[in-house]
């Protein structure tokens, strides 16, 4: 296995340091590292484009919880994409996308708060890892797009495409509705593996995507499988089928109405039997309620979120997000944003039962706690140049023990999180 590649702030700044001069002013160039001297576009002119980006989150615990201390976690991302009709003179050619991922540091939520819904979006599988290589072209027709490969499954499915979840630090936000990656096999980035992808354009404003991929719990976040593209042990196939409606116009919004089946054999939460198959639905909408008409660029977004999983077999059954996001807040700062979201996740009661019966057998008193664990989530997000952005953030954690059964106090946590594009 390559050895872990570790990216620090300081690092950061030697990077940018070393080739500041080399490609002009570092404060506007769209990129860290810059052009290389006109070697990078030369190379994505001829069909080879790189691409890499660094997140830093540190999150600080300032009341309630378990602890009063901060945590840090990191996220690196390196990736190559081959255009094969640019390299070989081929017609519809397709693209090759190969990426590698390394993740470090220490989660808050797990040692500050003892909350299930990640303070950190970019803490987990903390090792180096191959994330993707798949092919991907249009086929038949250009209204129909396949790609095939070791990928994530959440990069194309499950999440909004306009990305303004991620206008969030939390993991209940940025990224999927956490109950589909927790009760069946959906995998979401970085953990990768084997399947196929459809997107059908059925109009210009509406698209199916289809997909299945392989499901193998113990390659999911195992370091041994970092480099493995086949399984070690399939338990089935999960199916996610997502209809995509685009709304065009003054005010856009994007639609996303979505069913998966994952056909592994699992236990019943709370029994020795097994259930045969699982599944769950979801809803995620974002939606333009405002533009400025006096300075473009300004608008409000709204956005919603539910989606329900498998009772038989998922930690938590549901999953309801709402917020908004204010872009372009100031006339001086256009591509900056003001985000406030409120999330519930709402633990099986299957799960509750097997709580309280181990506190009764162990005759332990079961908290008198909430039925979930809500979050609020406030976050600026600071374009300080092209490529680097800050984002002071906010969240306030609303029966953190919800899921573990434990009485712990609501936690106030101040966050900073850093992004840099290289």
């Amino acid at each position: 296995m390559p050895s872990a590649i570790r990216i620090t702030p300081t690092l950061l700044l030697a990077l940018a340091s070393s080739t500041a001069l080399a490609d002009g002013d570092l404060m506007t160039r769209s990129t860290l590292t810059g052009d290389w001297g006109g070697l990078r576009h030369q190379l994505e002119e001829d069909g080879v484009k790189f691409t890499g980006d660094y997140s830093g989150e540190t999150a600080y615990n300032a009341h309630g919880g378990l602890h009063r201390s901060a945590r840090y976690s990191q996220n690196l991302k390196l990736g190559v994409q081959f255009d094969l009709s640019k390299l070989y003179g081929l017609d519809n050619g397709g693209k090759v996308q190969l990426t590698i991922n390394d993740r470090r540091g220490n989660s808050a939520s797990e040692d500050l708060v003892g909350n299930r819904l990640p303070i950190q979006e970019n803490f987990g599988g903390l090792y180096t890892r191959l994330t993707e290589l798949s092919y991907e072209r249009t086929l038949f027709t250009p209204a129909l797009n396949v790609k095939l490969g070791y990928m994530a499954m959440g990069n194309d499915l499950g999440g909004l495409d306009s990305g303004i979840l991620c206008n969030f630090m939390n993991a209940g936000f940025c990224g999927h509705p956490l109950n589909m990656s927790g009760g069946s096999g959906w995998t979401n980035y970085p953990n990768a593996h084997l399947g196929v992808r459809v997107k059908y354009d059925l109009s210009p404003s509406w698209q199916l995507r289809v997909a299945a991929f392989n499901v193998d719990p113990e390659s999911n976040g195992n370091s041994s499988r970092a480099w493995h593209l086949g399984p070690k042990h399939t338990t089935g196939t999960v199916v996610p089928v997502e209809l995509v409606y685009k709304l065009q116009g003054e005010l856009p919004g994007e639609y996303k109405l979505g069913y998966y089946y994952d056909s592994s054999d699992v236990k019943r939460i709370g029994s020795d039997e097994e259930v045969s198959g699982r599944g769950g639905h979801y809803l995620l909408v974002d939606q333009a309620v405002w533009n400025d008409q006096g300075l473009p660029g300004r608008s409000l977004h709204a956005f919603g979120q539910y989606s329900a999983s498998s009772k038989a077999a998922s930690p938590f059954t549901r999953w309801y997000g709402a917020g908004v996001v204010l872009y372009k807040p100031f006339a001086g700062r256009p591509k900056d944003t003001v985000a406030l979201g409120y999330g519930r996740a709402v633990p099986n009661p299957r799960s509750r039962d097997v709580l309280e019966d181990a506190a009764f057998n162990a005759g332990e008193q079961f908290p008198d706690i909430d039925s979930a664990e809500q979050l609020v989530e406030l976050s600026y997000g600071y374009q300080a140049t092209p490529w680097l952005n800050l984002r002071p953030d906010v969240q306030y954690i609303i029966e953190p023990g919800a899921f573990s059964g434990k009485d712990i106090d609501n936690a106030l946590v101040v966050g900073l999180q850093v992004k840099a594009t290289f």
